[in-house]
């Protein structure tokens, strides 16, 4: 069994120990509260940022998401008066430690979630995961992030109902996406057109597989001219106002000839579907390495080529 694997089917019971422990979430709550708050990150963090940007747009803040080297290099990043959001699995990353030094250096009032003993963490997630195919500290964040809205005055529904709804998925059958002779693409709408990139991101990571995930309307206009029979559509159905454009685009492919298979949540809401769409996207993502043989545990450095491409550029 693959160490990604293993973490998957953790992440229920890491998802509860978090939902009994708000410590660290009430105190950034405080800091926060009432400011501009900028939710920086990289890969897979990127995503869990965009996400916490619509839980926290729920709470009526003003969030903004930004990629941690774009918040370096080029801003926006934040200033006097505002507040930092940081992600990330380790906090070992270049560009969101350069992030977290500025910050610091201004004074800002900071919330930094990350895995448990990872430096400079305030908020911790799961234990620090030993795959680089991140599982169950994005679900880890993005629960953090949804109980730091709900603190702000989100009502986001339920949020103990979550772990129940990430193990339906990590412990039911094969989602059965096979991987295609070509490319996969993942779109969703809403909140979920995020789940969507982090599922090609998984996908492309473990399985080595040609990935794209998208908004629905971004995959609509351009990119869906290029998929045809040798690719696979997933479409990531977490309800709200954009489930009918999700099924039009989903027939109009299935009318051309392309493999379409659409999943939709078992959640109480569009924001709170993005749990188990994620597990699922994982779960997709695992079962292609696993079909293909490849290491989801490896980031690639299993094939020597990647290995040495690797070598020299700080992560």
């Amino acid at each position: 069994m693959s160490l990604m694997s293993e973490t998957m089917q953790s992440q229920p019971e890491q998802l509860r120990d978090m939902l009994a422990d708000t410590t660290g979430v009430d105190a950034a709550a405080e800091r926060l509260r009432g400011r501009r708050l900028y939710l920086v990150g990289t890969g897979t963090s990127w995503h869990a940022a965009n996400i916490g940007a619509w839980f926290l747009r729920a709470a009526g803040v003003d969030a903004w998401p930004v990629q941690a080297m774009d918040a370096v290099l080029y801003g926006p990043r934040p200033a006097g008066g505002e507040g930092l959001i940081l992600l990330s699995h380790k906090g070992t990353k270049t560009y969101t430690l350069k992030m977290l030094e500025q910050a610091r250096a201004e004074g800002l009032p900071t919330a930094v979630i990350s895995g448990q003993g990872a430096p400079g963490a305030e908020i911790e997630t799961s234990v620090v995961e030993r795959s680089a195919a991140y599982t169950a500290s994005h679900t880890g964040a993005m629960l953090r992030l949804a109980q730091l809205a709900t603190a702000l005055g989100a009502d986001l529904g339920p949020l103990n109902g979550v772990p129940d709804a990430v193990a339906e998925v990590v412990e039911g059958p094969a989602v059965g996406v096979v991987p295609p002779r070509r490319a996969m693409e993942f779109v969703g709408a809403g909140p979920n057109q995020w789940t969507a990139a982090e599922g090609a991101l998984k996908v492309r990571e473990t399985a080595y597989v040609a990935s794209a995930g998208m908004g629905v309307e971004q995959f609509l206009h351009g990119p869906s001219v290029a998929v045809g029979t040798d690719d696979t559509l997933v479409c990531l159905d977490g309800g709200g106002p954009g489930r009918e454009r999700l099924s039009q685009v989903a027939n109009s492919a299935e009318s051309a000839g392309v493999p379409v298979r659409t999943i939709a949540a078992n959640a109480p809401n569009e924001l709170l579907s993005v749990f188990p769409l994620t597990a699922v996207v994982q779960k997709i993502a695992l079962e292609a390495a696993e079909t293909l043989g490849t290491n989801p545990d490896s980031f690639g450095r299993d094939v020597p080529a990647r290995a040495q491409a690797l070598d020299g550029i700080s992560l």
